[in-house]
């Protein structure tokens, strides 16, 4: 009889039940992790595609531009790319500013800025605004990993204490009184474990994979400071990232 009572404790120790037995503070916990775990996939998915896609596409673009006969063929070839290509929109920012120069040689700009300072200054700018696009939802991930499992925790502490008050009130501290309750608390620690461990591996991966893009991102922005501010026209690069 013992046996049967215990098997059936144990089977009452499941997610169902457990939400079934929820309070204010459980459903916090519960409805915070799931906001949690939907973010960071949805953030997992989307850097992923487009992390893909720039890496996929850079060493087409950079060699699109420096294949071309003149700069102005190039600067046609960068506005074919896609709208979130970042490597054209670092080239096209860096021929604007080298425009523009040109245009006001003679005036205050030119006087204030030689024509390298200023095409340096356009490409630090557009080099910094592209890395800041390939940084979204890299907060959000490192905040759902390193939060996520206390707030699991948090959960369980809450719903072993409600546990053991009700046990205390009850004056039953039989295995069949104590381990549904107490198993369910333990899911939140699962569930919190669940949420962070997907979004600290894929922080760790997209960390190192837009270390590698910013490398090649301040690479292209050399290569076109010296084209644009010289007119000495370099080779194609070898593609050095794989």
């Amino acid at each position: 009889m013992g046996e049967n009572s215990n098997a059936h404790a144990m089977a009452q120790a499941g997610f169902g039940n457990l939400i079934h037995n929820f309070d204010a503070l459980g459903w916090i916990v519960f409805v915070t992790l799931s906001v949690m775990s939907l973010a960071s996939w949805y953030f997992i998915v989307a850097n992923a595609i487009r992390n893909s896609m720039v890496r996929s596409r850079a060493q087409k673009v950079i060699h699109a531009f420096w294949n071309t006969n003149n700069a102005q063929d190039a600067i046609r070839e960068m506005e074919k790319q896609p709208k979130g290509e970042p490597f054209s929109k670092i080239a096209l920012d860096c021929a604007s500013a080298a425009a523009h120069h040109k245009n006001a040689d003679g005036g205050q700009l030119a006087q204030t800025l030689n024509r390298s300072e200023f095409i340096d200054r356009a490409l630090r700018q557009a080099v910094a605004r592209e890395s800041l696009r390939l940084e979204g939802g890299m907060t959000l991930l490192a905040t759902v990993g390193s939060s996520a499992p206390f707030v699991g925790l948090l959960g369980t502490v809450w719903g072993i204490y409600g546990a053991l008050i009700r046990i205390g009130a009850s004056g039953n501290a039989s295995m069949a009184a104590v381990a549904g309750p107490v198993g369910e608390a333990l899911i939140m620690t699962a569930f919190g474990l669940f949420t962070a461990i997907p979004a600290v591996l894929a922080y760790n991966f997209f960390n190192r994979s837009n270390r590698l893009t910013y490398a090649q991102f301040d690479e292209f922005a050399h290569d076109l400071h010296d084209y644009f501010a010289t007119g000495a026209r370099v080779d194609a690069p070898t593609p050095t990232v794989k």
